[in-house]
């Protein structure tokens, strides 16, 4: 190449679209390499939750003013996880008839997803069957509580390295 300036620029060009071509693999490389995992806020996917984002609300609004839910684990262990939810009216009495629903989910993936069957209600809490986790670490814990025409969903995290924290 020479020092004259009108030679240079077709060089530039060629090495502009070569960058840009190089980018662009390098994006869909990362893209594909790293796939999005779909939501599962409220134990369902995404646009499901958009499209009746308000009517959850509602029936979360509507159960809090009837029903109260805590979360009642003494502790969250990677070997023996057992989940408890206690479940009273807003005057104190148990009730041992809603249909919940669980499920124990790692954040940001759907591989360690497991759906955990119940166990015993007495007295208002629901004890689920003990599993055992198959990593140590952060958890979703999901559930779907359903009383006649009341529904609830509640969203916990938890972490066994910590088996005594838990966040709502």
């Amino acid at each position: 190449m020479s020092s004259n300036p009108g030679r240079k620029w077709p060089w530039i060009v060629v090495g502009g679209i070569m960058c840009v071509v190089g980018l662009s693999y390098w994006t869909v490389k990362k893209a594909l390499d790293n796939p999005v995992q779909l939501s599962d806020l409220d134990m369902q996917d995404y646009r499901h939750f958009e499209h009746d984002a308000n009517a959850i609300i509602r029936n979360k609004i509507a159960f809090d003013k009837k029903y109260e839910l805590t979360y009642v684990t003494e502790t969250f262990k990677a070997d023996g996880a057992v989940v408890k939810f206690k479940l009273l009216t807003r005057d104190g009495t148990p009730v041992d008839d809603a249909n919940v629903t669980l499920r124990l989910t790692r954040p940001g993936t759907h591989e360690y997803d497991m759906t955990v069957a119940m166990g015993t209600v007495e007295g208002g809490i629901y004890t689920f069957e003990t599993v055992t986790l198959p990593k140590e670490g952060r958890w979703d814990i999901l559930a779907q509580v359903n009383i006649g025409d009341d529904k609830r969903y509640l969203n916990l995290k938890a972490d066994t390295r910590y088996p005594n924290v838990f966040e709502y």
